[in-house]
């Protein structure tokens, strides 16, 4: 596996979440509401627009939260939960605004890294499979769909059909080693 690009981006500064980002994080997640209901249209699961968890109930689960932060406004976050002792990203989001700069690809590198740095083997995640800011978009930082299904991945992949995800389109669970 080759080895991933700098965890940097020019004017951005990704660090681990402090208490006073916490606040942000919900209204970063929610801004990305409009993009699918642009992508899906008006038939749009209700689900994908329901109120993100706040970031303090984020902070609550077992894992790490990573901001990406311009100035003192966080713009971006990775949230990786732990599963039976497995790393899975369970959110990643950046403001519209401050999208296709590569922000988003530098927190999953720094969450790959954070996680292995802190024992984890791989990092699953769940996604749309066609959409192209998921499936395609992980896909090229190296996850793979993953085929048989057992476990915790499909507990989660059971969680996000029982929240109704799946009726926009094909949820897939994808993973990657974490390089050693």
């Amino acid at each position: 596996m080759s080895r991933p690009a700098p965890l940097t981006v020019p004017g951005v500064t990704i660090r681990p979440g402090r208490p006073s980002d916490l606040r942000h994080l919900a209204a970063v997640e929610d801004a990305g509401g409009p993009m699918f209901s642009d992508h899906f249209g008006p038939d749009l699961a209700p689900v994908l627009l329901s109120p993100a968890p706040s970031g303090l109930d984020r902070d609550l689960e077992p894992g790490f939260i990573l901001v990406a932060v311009v100035g003192e406004r966080v713009v971006g976050f990775a949230h990786v939960t732990d599963h039976e002792g497995h790393a899975h990203l369970e959110q990643l989001s950046v403001l519209p605004e401050h999208g296709r700069r590569g922000i988003g690809s530098a927190l999953v590198r720094a969450a790959m890294e954070e996680a292995r740095w802190s024992g984890y083997a791989d990092m699953s995640l769940c996604t749309y499979r066609d959409v192209p800011w998921n499936g395609p978009f992980y896909a090229r930082l190296g996850f793979v769909e993953v085929g048989h299904l057992a476990g915790y991945r499909q507990r989660l992949h059971d969680h996000e059909i029982a929240l109704g995800l799946d009726a926009d389109g094909v949820r897939v669970v994808m993973s990657r080693p974490l390089d050693r």
